[in-house]
């Protein structure tokens, strides 16, 4: 009875230590061929093009470029047979979780994950199917029980001044507020939100439709 062939990934993850000790892990994996390897956004685009993986495992932060989000959605929107994407990231915020789905990764895994667990993934996002990292899981799951998060009509003032760019110091100024309060405000919408950054929480009120 024939093998089945190996399922063909592209890695990319601006980290040089990190991708080589991906590629060293994946080359010991049974049914795994690494046929190329990325440090940006952009390269992992053309090299995607070029060799035609079945799954491209991706990194969330790529340093300079397109982040691996915005890489994510053009490597899935792509024409013909595109690859799926599988993420590979040390971050887990409701943020980042949203944005990765919502690009059109197939799965989101944590790098703390066994090595058993990612070679599994592999095999799964190569059929289509979804794998999520145990707490990934739980917080996606929270976040479809609960309610939208209830902001004040401060708090989304506010969080329309973000959405528009502006920092601290001119939303005060646009509110009539003082800076300090528009930092408190900030904290309370990163809590209500489950984030930590001015653009995590644009991200999240907009999937959530808290933004007009």
């Amino acid at each position: 009875m024939t093998a089945p062939a190996p399922v063909r990934i592209l890695v990319c993850d601006d980290h040089i230590v990190v991708r080589a000790g991906l590629l060293a892990l994946l080359d010991s994996a049974p049914g795994i061929e690494v046929v190329g390897e990325a440090g940006t956004g952009e390269e992992a685009l053309a090299l995607a093009a070029k060799l035609a993986p079945e799954v491209v495992l991706m990194d969330l932060q790529l340093g300079d470029g397109i982040d691996g989000v915005e890489t994510t959605r053009r490597l899935t929107a792509a024409p013909g047979a595109s690859p799926h994407v599988l993420v590979l990231t040390t971050y887990d915020t409701d943020a980042d979780i949203t944005r990765a789905i919502e690009a059109g990764a197939t799965g989101y895994l944590l790098k703390a994950e066994r090595p058993e667990e990612l070679f599994a993934a592999i095999h799964a996002a190569a059929q289509g199917r979804t794998t999520l990292s145990g707490p990934v899981a739980s917080r996606v799951m929270a976040n479809m029980r609960s309610p939208r998060p209830s902001l004040t009509d401060r708090e989304r003032d506010i969080l329309a001044q973000l959405a528009r760019g502006l920092g601290n110091r001119e939303i005060a100024r646009a509110l009539f507020i003082s800076e300090a309060t528009v930092k408190t405000h900030l904290r309370r919408i990163y809590d209500k939100l489950g984030v930590d950054t001015r653009a995590g929480a644009v991200a999240v009120a907009k999937e959530q439709r808290l933004l007009p």
